[in-house]
């Protein structure tokens, strides 16, 4: 959240975001050199400090040049490296563990040590690359600048500054905004059913594969999960929709679930894991794009409830690893998922009816208070997309 508030408030945001990558990076290689149970938590504690600067702040940061209309396709696009990440990471671990023994080194060591220098390497590329601002980009003359400000500005009916309040001002504007909590209630009980994520190769050799074939079946889902978000990220931006594109992908993530609590059928188990990231995530990118949509002002308050959102809707990788013990069955992970879907899909709802309800009081012109849109946007025509 820290880390948010300044990245709206300086003028180099994409220097920071890059840097919290190199430093990640460092990290990483760094574990190769762990010889003790204490020096690999101090390395994964602040592998977790610095990685967390990174998803809230890259979203925020997409938030500064792209429209309501064209968030959730480059959203889709920010999350598809994660999954392809998720369907080869354990591949190229694989080929990497090979090295075991060379220079003297463990394969595990190997593993972090090249993950981390090409992690720096990276960073250290695309930190020359991103522009820090949408008024001065170096790839575009004024005409394609003047059209981006114009672009952004038709679409939130105001310019996007950070100084129209101080950054404790924008944390308790997202605080107290109702909206905040409704959206965060529905990506938190998503992210719970998305959780199976964290033990999809157990779950999957839970099958009765070996650990190769295991890791082979795990990138399938992963694929077709990626496909599925650029579609449907493409086609909310497209129709400028956001509840549909949420509440149908979580009933295909209730379905996949009846299916995986049911039976120990290897075809119908595979097909529910191959549902699920597709239908959870495709989700996921529609609502991040709903949060950065219906509060997008003033811009700290945007930063604000994204790092909030983005905080508490991760917690449920720590508590759901309990769930995973009574293999291959795993009934209680997937009944709690089931549930968690299910909420989910209410919670949507609910903030489509809150939204709804937000833009009938605005053609009414009714006051919105401090959680609605700003005076600007108000005077300007600003509708909430449902």
């Amino acid at each position: 959240i820290p880390s948010n508030l300044v990245l709206s408030k300086i003028q180099w945001p994409a220097v920071w975001i890059c840097s919290a990558v190199v430093g990640w990076g460092a990290v990483s290689a760094a574990t190769a050199a762990v010889h003790s149970f204490g020096g690999l938590l101090a390395c994964r504690f602040m592998l977790g400090f610095v990685e967390a600067v990174f998803f809230p702040g890259a979203f925020y940061y997409l938030s500064m040049f792209y429209n309501r209309k064209q968030i959730a396709l480059r959203t889709a696009i920010l999350y598809s490296g994660s999954q392809l990440g998720n369907a080869f990471g354990a591949l190229l671990a694989i080929g990497i563990l090979e090295l075991d023994g060379h220079a003297g080194l463990e394969g595990w060591r190997w593993l972090f040590l090249i993950e981390g220098v090409i992690t720096i390497g990276i960073a250290l590329v695309f930190v020359t690359y991103l522009p820090n601002s949408n008024k001065k980009i170096w790839t575009f003359s004024q005409q394609q600048l003047d059209w981006l400000k114009w672009n952004y500005e038709r679409d939130q009916k105001q310019q996007d500054e950070s100084n129209e309040v101080t950054a404790l001002q924008g944390f308790l504007l997202a605080v107290k905004d109702p909206k905040t909590w409704l959206m965060c209630g529905t990506l938190y009980a998503t992210y719970t059913a998305a959780a199976v994520n964290n033990f999809f190769p157990t779950v999957v050799g839970g099958l009765g594969f070996g650990r190769n074939m295991t890791y082979v079946l795990t990138a399938p889902p992963f694929i077709l999960c990626v496909v599925a978000m650029l579609c449907n990220g493409f086609h909310s931006d497209k129709m400028g929709e956001r509840y549909l594109h949420i509440a149908l992908p979580l009933t295909i993530t209730v379905v996949a679930n009846i299916i995986a609590v049911s039976t120990l059928n290897v075809g119908a188990r595979y097909f529910a894991m191959c549902l699920m990231p597709l239908s959870f995530y495709s989700s996921a990118i529609c609502q991040l794009s709903w949060i950065s949509g219906s509060l997008s002002q003033p811009a700290v308050k945007r930063a604000a409830s994204i790092a909030i959102i983005n905080a508490i809707c991760n917690t449920p990788n720590i508590w759901t690893s309990y769930l995973y013990y009574d293999s291959p069955r795993y009934v209680a992970a997937f009944s709690v998922n089931l549930g968690a879907a299910v909420v989910a899909f209410l919670s949507a709802t609910a903030s489509y009816f809150y939204l709804r309800r937000q833009n009938q009081r605005l053609d009414q012109g009714k006051p919105m208070g401090s959680s609605g849109p700003t005076p600007v946007q108000q005077a300007n025509g600003f509708r909430y997309m449902l």
